[in-house]
């Protein structure tokens, strides 16, 4: 029998499955993906997410693949001006951590069973067996949710995900080629009237994060993002002649999401990252928390599989994530909330929500 089953092989699952594999643990990673991603989505590392994976070996692989020298360039009514450093963390696309996760993984004998979806749970005294969508199981003695916003282990232990989530997307994101832009600053376009569009050079690829207000319909509706919608985005608010978006490798909708799951334990089974909690982006704080839940999830599982009553353990772990994941959505709020009204203001930008 494993010792614990991991669902879900984004940073936090990853991350939990290196820490507990480097303590002698035994684990399985499934994920119903049909393989890995490559896309940007969750881009900085904080030195909280640094400072985690300083113990697990593979900070200085994640700082020699991204980029600690960013300089944020605002624009505001297509005028240039002001430049701002980015100090403090290390800019790298998620799959780009994943990558790494995996390869430091593999080396400690784990790799990530992709196309493996689970499809039930049930647990006793003595364990989890989780049921596969291909009629198999997994037993294992603890489990670990960290499946993403959408969480099935959540759902299937039918936890509340409490909060709100606004109806209509207020940004569109995505992985695109900008030939012919500058590559050494993250540029970022506001305008008086509101509104405005950013694009990110991703270290190591040729490709930018693009985030824009999205595009409305005659109606005033949000429109789905797709490349000829993020090109008239870029002439609206960049209005750089010449410059032309190509091969929008992801094309996504965000719309703020503020919730957490009531409890992030059940019996043997515990949630961790954005299967826990969900919030605004400002910051860069999601993909770091969900590091950190997984170090604090790791001790406790570990401290729990070798202690004869390990009820106090696994109570220990909620007790110290759940209050941090509140304090996470008040604070992500508000860091929003500072970055909307600071745009506004030329020469400021998303640094608003840092700090």
């Amino acid at each position: 029998m494993t010792d614990v089953l991991i669902v879900g092989s984004g940073p936090t699952g990853l991350t939990l499955a290196c820490d507990l594999a480097l303590r002698g643990v035994s684990v399985r990673v499934l994920d119903g993906r049909p393989g890995p991603h490559r896309e940007s989505r969750g881009k900085g590392l904080n030195p909280d997410g640094l400072e985690v994976f300083a113990r697990l070996g593979v900070e200085e692989r994640m700082a020699a693949t991204g980029n600690r020298r960013l300089v944020l360039r605002k624009y505001f009514d297509g005028v240039h001006v002001s430049d701002t450093p980015a100090d403090g963390g290390v800019l790298i696309g998620q799959w780009q951590v994943e990558e790494i996760l995996r390869e430091r993984l593999a080396g400690l004998g784990v790799r990530v069973e992709y196309g493996t979806r689970v499809t039930g749970l049930a647990q006793d005294p003595t364990g989890v067996t989780a049921r596969l969508a291909d009629g198999g199981s997994v037993r294992a003695g603890y489990a670990a949710g960290c499946d993403g916003g959408h969480s099935t282990t959540r759902e299937l232990l039918g936890i509340p995900f409490e909060g709100y989530t606004e109806e209509k997307p207020t940004m569109v994101v995505g992985d695109v080629r900008a030939p012919g832009l500058g590559r050494d600053h993250w540029h970022q376009w506001f305008t008086s009237e509101g509104g405005g569009i950013l694009l990110c050079p991703m270290p190591g690829t040729e490709t930018f994060q693009l985030q824009s207000a999205p595009e409305t319909d005659g109606d005033g509706e949000p429109l789905p993002p797709t490349l000829e919608g993020f090109q008239r985005l870029f002439d609206r608010y960049a209005g750089i002649p010449g410059i032309r978006l190509t091969e929008a490798t992801w094309l996504s909708s965000w719309r703020v999401n503020v919730r957490r799951a009531a409890r992030m334990r059940e019996g043997r089974i515990l949630l961790a990252g954005d299967a826990a909690h969900v919030h605004p982006f400002a910051g860069g704080l999601g993909m770091n928390t969900g590091i950190q839940d997984a170090a604090a999830l790791a001790r406790t599982l570990a401290t729990a599989l070798a202690d004869p009553a390990p009820a106090d353990a696994l109570d220990a772990y909620e007790a110290e994530r759940l209050p941090v994941a509140e304090r996470l959505l008040a604070d992500t709020s508000a860091r929003h909330r500072r970055v909307l009204a600071a745009v506004r203001e030329p020469g400021r930008g998303t640094e608003a929500g840092m700090g």
